[in-house]
């Protein structure tokens, strides 16, 4: 769907929609007959121009076209003022065309001067039009240009007028990709200098290696139809091909017999059966585009559609239908030969490569030698998309939402991914290349040491012992506990194998998949978190309404105990899972004690419901409250008592305390964690488990950073929870620190009342030797 006043219904002056009596075929036809016609690009241009605003009805019909300079320069319209023409330039983003161009989406406004987009050109004579329709013209996803309509009155613009103007958009693409009408400039502007970008770090790593496009351009040769049945025709032997290979990779790739994987790829599988998307292509080629043409028709359909979403999950699907759009584009395209289309068009990756790419399939991922790969950069995606769990099971670094990396990179690029720190170096310098080797073989010779303390206890200078635990969220994490010489697992985030699933697992379901995490901490202990769901955090199997403040709204205890049901099911996986063995569970977001007891009853029934089912029960139970709600601090003394554990989950009660949004990038460095406002609030917690003998764990980011481990350490935390990767760096820390002298430096410096506590805290690591 376009962003649209259409569905407001009829405002004052405002027209119904006209009868549509442009036909798309016709229109169709007629572009064909003027590029096949003698004449220049700019009389092909004019005479485009004419035949869309004739067959539908509009008084203006514009074609802008993107140059070298990322402008946009108006080369043809029927009914603005022909002087305008070569003259009026917008850029990127700017305008209504601009903001068309940006976003690569339709505008259908029925009153464009009245949106905040508005951009007045005098020399255009526009003023007399008030409303406008506009869509991109697209080619291998890069932007070439806009077309638009526009008409004197407020006309509202039906979805079928918006769906034939993209349609038509499709096919001026071919024109517009091989136009000389600015002399021969490609639109590409010179891709050749050192870049820095960065991104959103999917899963952690560094490497260096040579960029390959996931998807090299499929140039669409030719978008109208000959013969709609030959066109269907070739639809179809297509969809046979993806559907015979996606089955063929779930029978014949190891890794989607065992764990998520299965999920993501049986779900990934799911969505090539979509009916909206087989139809809408259908529709594509019965209204006269070719097959190829038809694909990216649905795909561009799509994208429109799932760009209003506003759950994350769901549009992370929408990173699936384009990667099947991908295949589907290949198997066209290679229809003629026996190969597959899509591994031959992987074949040639170079040595060490690094997959750049929209956004990626996770059948996309497997299809490629793990050998030769040695990263991935998404301009899209996010820690939740399907390709990220396989990414992680195959040990690749990924960045994802690395804005501009399509524009930039270029097949044969060098690149350096630093996934630690979420940023990429395209076509480095040398001397940026030296230094991040050199930062490369320190990381390595860091790495060595770490291996080396991985059996040895986590304790201090002094002699305090201190556990650090691993956190957790799927199954392929468990090896990474023995591997860095974790205590256990601190936190196992449940609601993340939900997340890969299309629906909510059953008991069953459930009950395999703990047994197998606890199998996999091999005795190690293995704190669960109960499914803290809602916020950020929402599933495709379970729908929650959108909330203006979603961080304090509807989510992780508050829904468990509304839908008691979800709870239950949980708790009856986790018993039977540890029979025999310990189960340690905590719930997330605890505001008052009675959610607490409510929790806590519910368990105690399933345990009884065991008992009499003749189940054998697990040798303990241990039952925790996370603490992240600042209303819990008020009600330690009689919370304490109840549990045998808590947990801090540090960056929720970060941003409560400060009422910051973590998300936001204008103020989230606005505040600081290290800052003694919200280390008081530390220090009070501790020094209340300490007197209450309840065991208290931090297991936010804040336990994975070296100076804040050190802060914690100096508040009396001795059990920190962490990234598997933070583990050895944090170990070393602690080993290097004298716990009596680091808690003396921590209350000192909070009773001196300073606001430069971390500058304060890297002195003492300078001054004491340690590495931070």
């Amino acid at each position: 769907m376009a962003e649209s006043e259409n569905q407001t219904g009829s405002g004052q002056g405002e027209r119904a929609p006209f009868e549509f009596v442009g036909d798309s075929r016709r229109m169709l036809r007629r572009l064909r007959d003027v590029m096949a016609q003698g004449g220049t690009d700019q009389e092909r241009l004019d005479q485009i121009v004419q035949i869309v605003a004739a067959d539908m009805k509009t008084e203006v019909c514009s074609i802008y076209v993107r140059r070298a300079d990322n402008m946009l320069e108006l080369c043809a319209t029927e009914g603005l003022n022909p002087e305008a023409i070569h003259r009026t330039r917008l850029r990127v983003g700017e305008g209504l065309v601009g903001d068309i161009a940006a976003r690569a989406r339709p505008h259908a406004l029925s009153d464009a001067q009245s949106h905040p987009k508005f951009a007045y050109r005098p020399e255009t004579g526009e003023e007399i039009y008030q409303s406008l329709m506009g869509v991109p013209v697209l080619r291998s996803e890069r932007l070439l240009g806009v077309i638009a309509v526009q008409n004197r009155t407020r006309r509202r613009y039906a979805d079928e007028e918006i769906e034939t103007l993209e349609t038509f958009a499709m096919a001026l693409a071919d024109l517009l990709s091989s136009s000389r009408i600015f002399g021969g400039e490609d639109g590409e502007g010179s891709r050749s200098a050192p870049t820095r970008l960065t991104g959103l770090s999917i899963v952690p790593g560094i490497s260096f290696g040579t960029v390959h496009l996931h998807r090299q351009p499929l140039v669409i040769r030719r978008a109208v139809a000959e013969d709609p049945e030959i066109e269907r025709a070739r639809l179809e032997a297509a969809l046979s091909i993806l559907h015979e290979r996606l089955d063929r990779l779930m029978e014949d790739t190891p890794l989607a017999q065992t764990g998520e994987h299965t999920e993501v790829l049986q779900a990934y599988r799911m969505f090539a059966q979509d009916r909206g998307w087989l139809s809408r292509m259908r529709d594509a080629i019965d209204n006269g585009l070719t097959a190829e043409a038809a694909v990216q028709h649905g795909l561009n359909d799509t994208r429109a559609r799932m760009g209003r979403i506003t759950d994350p999950y769901l549009r992370e699907r929408l990173h699936d239908f384009e990667a099947l759009s991908d295949e589907l584009m290949g198997d066209l395209a290679d229809a003629a030969s026996p190969v597959d289309a899509a591994a031959a068009r992987r074949a040639g990756p170079p040595d060490n490569a690094v997959l750049v790419a929209r956004n990626m399939g996770p059948a996309d991922l497997l299809a490629y030698d793990r050998e030769n790969l040695r990263g991935v950069l998404l301009e899209e995606g996010s820690a939740t998309a399907h390709v990220a769990i396989v990414a992680r099971a195959l040990d690749i670094p990924v960045i994802g939402k690395v804005e501009g990396i399509l524009s930039e990179a270029e097949t044969g690029d060098p690149v350096i991914i630093d996934g630690d720190n979420a940023q990429v170096f395209l076509r480095p310098a040398d001397e940026v290349r030296e230094q991040f080797e050199r930062s490369v073989e320190a990381r390595v010779a860091a790495r060595a040491r770490f291996a080396d303390l991985r059996d040895t206890p986590c304790v201090t200078l002094d002699g305090t012992p201190v556990s650090l635990l691993m956190n957790a969220g799927l199954l392929v994490d468990m090896p990474q506990v023995a591997a860095t010489g974790a205590d256990g697992v601190g936190l196992f985030r449940t609601e993340i194998p939900f997340m890969a699933r299309r629906e909510f697992p059953d008991v069953e379901a459930q009950t395999t998949l703990y047994k197998a995490i606890i199998d996999g901490a091999e005795g190690r202990p293995v704190t669960f978190r109960a499914l803290d769901v809602g916020g950020d955090k929402n599933l495709q199997s379970f729908a929650t309404e959108a909330e203006l403040n979603p961080a304090m709204g509807w989510r992780s205890m508050r829904i468990l105990l509304d839908r008691p049901s979800i709870l239950r099911q949980q708790i009856r996986a986790l018993i039977r899972a540890s029979a025999d063995r310990e189960l340690r569970l905590m719930f997330p977001m605890v505001t008052d004690i009675a959610e607490f007891d409510r929790a806590k009853a519910i368990v105690n029934r399933e345990i009884e419901r065991a008992d009499a089912r003749g189940q054998n029960p697990p040798s303990s139970i241990s039952l925790g409250a996370m603490i992240e709600v600042p209303a819990l601090l008020w009600q330690l003394d009689n919370l304490l008592p109840r549990v045998d554990f808590v947990s801090i989950g540090s960056n929720d009660l970060f941003q409560f305390i400060f009422a910051v949004d973590r998300d936001s990038d204008r103020i989230t460095r606005r505040y600081d964690t290290l800052a003694p406002a919200f280390l008081r609030v530390l220090r009070t917690i501790a020094r209340s488990c300490d007197d209450a003998g309840v065991p208290v764990t931090v297991c936010g980011e804040m336990a994975g950073r070296p100076l804040e481990a050190l802060a914690l350490l100096g508040l009396g935390y001795r059990r920190l929870s962490m990234s598997a990767a933070s583990i050895g760096p944090i170990k070393e820390a602690i080993m290097s620190t004298n716990y009596h002298e680091i808690t003396d430096f921590a209350d000192n410096l909070l009773k001196n009342n300073g606001n430069h506590s971390r500058g304060a805290l890297a002195g003492y690591a300078r001054d004491h030797g340690i590495s931070v």
